[in-house]
């Protein structure tokens, strides 16, 4: 892990007031960079602390995920004294975060016009379903519902007659990540400028981009050249391919690579196949292509093909089930799994980020936060008094 030097985030205080996958997800990334991230929630917590297997209340695996790297403070800005704590922490903070409907950040006093009078130089950051401004504007959005409207699921309706959500939160982990780059963005422009920015991402417009950057295809041009969809995406033949005892994944794509693989199936001829002869003819015969190389790799076991594949050079792996993840040989030589003794929830294996700076890995800071864990710190670095803190939890001490 980095030692000896600062983390690219370290100095910015994060004020972190989302909840779900879709912004704590967000907010982690900056925590793994540096920053500090106060989660601010209301008295109930994130509901992702009661969602899914954990070993004491309030911390399951799914809050885990996603709130490494945070401090914890429980407000509830419902309240006049829970608000006017939140506004010191404003004052002395560079980002604020959240993933509420706009209308209800206005109704509470918090909109960016406020916080950014209040704080000339904050990063205010607004993750939303919909861009305001629009006739879905302020309209609640979760990921089934992006799925569905962006298009991600009709890819499924293009290939198989029916629509399908794919298996993983995939709106709300991409927006997330579309998030983290606006907000660093804001950073870097700050850095510029010395002045604030209101950042906001909208999930279902993002998305939509998300989905057509292969599949607007010929539907780009005006007037368009064809429908819109990715014809090699969309094979049906495109799949994991099965083996004499399993699946593999395949992806030969040069030209080199496919006259590689044509030799290693004993058919040497299909190079000179004005088919599959170029990378044009090729996308214009997708489906006999990915048909004829599965029926070639159903001839012998998994491991075999994948021998002489990587002999040969040409992209392959293994299908893997969740449970085989752990024992990928690259994840484990890596260090991947990296275990991680909770001071209240125990031994925990956590996934590593994609990130490495100087060959090293990002440390893990800070244990995903009890509720209300660091309030009374968090608040008295901000010079709160114990009676107003106490005010702050509502009389509570």
């Amino acid at each position: 892990m980095l030692t000896g030097q600062p983390l690219p985030l370290s100095g910015l205080k994060v004020l972190d007031l989302t909840t779900v996958i879709y912004g704590p997800y967000t907010t982690q990334m900056l925590g793994d960079f540096g920053a500090d991230v106060i989660k601010i929630e209301a008295p109930g917590g994130d509901m992702t602390r009661d969602i899914g297997h954990g070993r004491n209340p309030k911390m399951t695996a799914l809050f885990l995920g996603s709130n490494r790297n945070k401090r914890s403070l429980v407000l509830d800005l419902k309240r006049d004294a829970a608000k006017a704590a939140l506004w010191r922490l404003i004052e002395t903070a560079d980002m604020l975060v959240h993933n509420i409907r706009p209308q209800k950040m206005a109704k509470l006093g918090f909109d960016p016009d406020s916080v950014l009078a209040r704080n000339p130089t904050m990063i205010y950051g607004a993750l939303l379903g919909y861009r305001e401004d629009g006739p879905y504007g302020g309209m609640p959005a979760y990921d089934d519902v992006i799925q569905g409207q962006s298009g991600l699921a009709g890819t499924f309706t293009a290939r198989d007659g029916e629509p399908v959500l794919m298996p993983t939160i995939v709106a709300d982990k991409t927006a997330a990540l579309l998030a983290s780059n606006g907000l660093l963005a804001g950073v870097i422009r700050r850095l510029a400028t010395g002045k604030g920015v209101y950042v906001e991402t909208s999930m279902f417009e993002g998305l939509v981009g998300y989905t057509l950057l292969e599949h607007q295809d010929g539907a780009m041009f005006s007037p368009p050249l064809s429908a819109p969809g990715y014809a090699r995406a969309l094979s049906p033949e495109r799949r994991p391919h099965r083996t004499a005892d399993g699946y593999l994944c395949l992806l030969a794509y040069t030209d080199e690579q496919w006259r590689r693989f044509w030799d290693l199936i004993g058919a040497p001829e299909k190079a000179l196949d004005p088919r599959f002869s170029s990378v044009s003819a090729r996308a214009d015969n997708i489906d006999a292509l990915y048909r004829i190389a599965g029926e070639a790799l159903a001839t012998a076991e998994t491991q075999s093909w994948l021998d002489r594949l990587r002999r040969a050079e040409i992209p392959a792996g293994p299908v893997n089930r969740l449970e085989d993840l752990r024992d990928d040989r690259h994840l484990r030589a890596t260090g991947f799994f990296r275990p991680f003794a909770h001071p209240s929830e125990g031994d925990l294996e956590i996934p590593d980020t994609a990130f490495r700076f100087d060959r090293e890995e990002l440390p893990l800071r800070r244990p995903q936060p009890r509720l209300g864990e660091h309030g009374r710190e968090v608040l008295e670095e901000v010079g709160l008094s114990a009676d107003e803190i106490a005010q702050a939890f509502g009389g509570e001490t």
